[in-house]
This record gives C-alpha cells, structure tokens and sequence, in this order.
C-alpha cells in the first residue's frame, strides 16, 4: 500500500509521527519546507516528491491507498477534502479538524495510534470518501445554510424576537 502525506514539511506538521511509523508499502511526502532535508536525511526510505499542484497532485492522490494526516494542530485540513475528493480514506488522530471533516462519516480511522489508523483505512471503501467529499461543495454548503436560516426563522424564539423589534 502506498502511504501518502501532502502539505507543509515543517515541525507543526508533526511528521515525525507518519515516518515513523512501521507501515508495509511505501510512504509518500508531497510538499516542500524547512524540515525537508532534515527528514529526506533521517527517513531515507520515504518518497518526497517536493510540491505539486493541480493534475500531478491530483494524480498522487490517485495512486495513495491512505493519506495520513499526523497534525495535531490544523483547524481544518483542506488536504483532507483533497484526499477523499480523489478517493482516498484518511487516517489520522481524533483532533479538531479531522473530526470536523471525518467525523463519524466512516471515510477514515481516527485513532490516537496513528498506525492502527493508517491500517484501518485500508478498508475503507474508496467510493464512500468520494461521496463524503461531495458534502462540501459550495452548493451543498448554501443548501446548509439557507436550511439553518429556514430552521431559525420558524423557531418560537425568532418569532418572539421578531415581535418584539416589530412592536
């Protein structure tokens, strides 16, 4: 299997968390920063493909089996849309921004044993991410928030709120 992590190479990342670890296949670095020598020196087996954007990312995703997100600080992880818009499970620990777009969804493992996550991604289906990643779009994000509107102005407390600014 081939292990994938895109984004920064630096210390915030936590990466030292995905190289790591004992994981048969391939580890795969994209994404460039100040830890890159560093870590192509210390994990020499690992792949680091420096930057890449539009189709020749889109292709890494691809030929991923997992993309393994070892930060413990992003507040959302816009990889992670990237990764299951191609397909492909995530795996990661139960912190804010995985939880946010993983969740409960089943379309990654969420586990503080990164290991035991990367390999329970493995499972998952490649089709149930790509359905999870079409929640996110712009459209399915309006729907969202013309529902909670909706939602919000038919509660008794909107009415009540309402009549007292109209009176």
């Amino acid at each position: 299997p081939v292990f994938l992590y895109v984004g920064r190479v630096a210390v915030e990342k936590n990466l030292d968390a995905f190289l790591g670890l004992d994981l048969p296949g391939s580890k795969v670095v994209v994404g460039d920063g100040p830890l890159r020598s560093s870590l192509q020196t210390r994990f020499p087996q690992v792949h680091f493909l420096g930057t890449r954007t539009g189709r020749a990312l889109a292709d890494v995703y691809a030929s991923a089996d997992v993309m393994v997100f070892p930060s413990l600080t992003d507040t959302f992880g816009m990889v992670l849309l990237e990764a299951l818009a191609c397909g492909v499970p995530v795996a990661a620990f139960p912190v804010m921004g995985p939880l946010d777009v993983i969740g409960k969804s089943g379309c990654g493992c969420l586990d503080d044993d990164l290991r035991r996550a990367a390999l329970g991604a493995l499972r998952v289906p490649r089709e149930k991410c790509r359905a999870h990643a079409l929640t996110f779009t712009w459209q399915e994000s309006v729907r969202q928030f013309l529902d909670n509107i909706g939602r919000a102005h038919a509660s008794p407390a909107c009415a009540a709120v309402a009549g007292a600014m109209a009176g």
